[in-house]
């Protein structure tokens, strides 16, 4: 059973970290198989995705549980705190890791590839002219269409921003000990969450349908959508979260002086408002 020891709280044992070892396994390799060709990944993907929600569901539920019947002290929510923060520092790295991808293929490979040394181009791609947004050379003569930043860009854009303003509003009533006020707040930055995924939805919608840009359209079809794709995937993991402390709000979980996963969905909601905006910026304006 759970217990403290030495005034720290020491957990009862837990086979939740194993079986996400297991869930997160089977959902990269599942992926990546998957964008390999071989249409087997999928199902492994999906498996991994369904054990991933499983794990979220029961071992955040162990915390919640723990956390309301008073078994956690400072020193606890100090480690939880520096968590969050290394988790956060990890999620800054993996998205620098795409931007950089990004940058790399925009201001070195095309204008290497296209001509900045044309006694090198020459024999690399018979001198083709590439201008960025580009999908290479060997696509050279496709026909296809870069995703402008209006409208559907611009108006998410709105909504997350519009979303973070709601947040910090639910978040100083919480402070100030008006939970009504923070619940209606946390419930409207819940549904801009939901309407921003939406849209983005219908965006992908619109880029394979209309503008027949795919996320195997060469170097700017991969970039979009591994950048987007991701950051989507993280407004979904938000969204819940933020729905999950909608529902606590209700329940009465949170008091002024002790909300800290409260805290912990807001920081990751401002990370990704953060992100957007460089993505905003940097794949759909500039």
């Amino acid at each position: 059973m759970a217990h403290a020891e030495g005034g720290y709280y020491v957990p009862h044992f837990s086979f939740w970290p194993i079986f996400g070892g297991v869930a997160l396994t089977s959902m990269a390799a599942g992926a990546s198989i998957y964008l390999n060709g071989s249409d087997w990944g999928f199902t492994v993907m999906m498996i991994g995705v369904a054990l991933t929600l499983l794990l979220m569901a029961g071992w955040f539920a162990n915390v919640i549980r723990e956390s309301v019947s008073g078994l956690y002290n400072t020193q606890v929510d100090r480690s939880f705190r520096w968590g969050m923060m290394w988790f956060i520092f990890s999620e800054v790295m993996f998205f620098g890791a795409f931007f950089g991808a990004l940058f790399y293929a925009r201001m070195l490979s095309v204008p290497w590839i296209s001509g900045a040394d044309p006694s090198t181009a020459r024999f690399l791609w018979d001198s083709v002219t590439l201008n960025w947004p580009t999908a290479g050379p060997a696509y050279a003569a496709l026909d296809w269409e870069p995703m402008g930043a209006w409208p559907l860009p611009t108006i998410n854009t709105l909504i997350l921003l519009t979303s973070g303003v709601m947040l910090t509003i639910s978040h100083h009533a919480l402070k100030a000990g008006q939970r009504g006020k923070s619940t209606i707040f946390m419930w409207i930055t819940v549904l801009l969450g939901s309407l921003f995924l939406g849209l983005q939805a219908y965006e992908y919608y619109e880029a394979y349908q209309h503008l027949n840009l795919r996320l195997d359209t060469g170097i700017y079809g991969s970039t979009f959508f591994m950048l987007t794709g991701f950051h989507g995937f993280h407004v979904l993991i938000g969204t819940v979260t933020l729905l999950v402390i909608a529902l606590r709000l209700m329940a009465g979980h949170f008091t002024p002086d002790n909300h800290f996963g409260y805290e912990a969905a807001a920081w990751y909601w401002h990370f990704v408002d953060v992100v957007w905006l460089g993505l905003y910026i940097f794949v759909y304006v500039i």
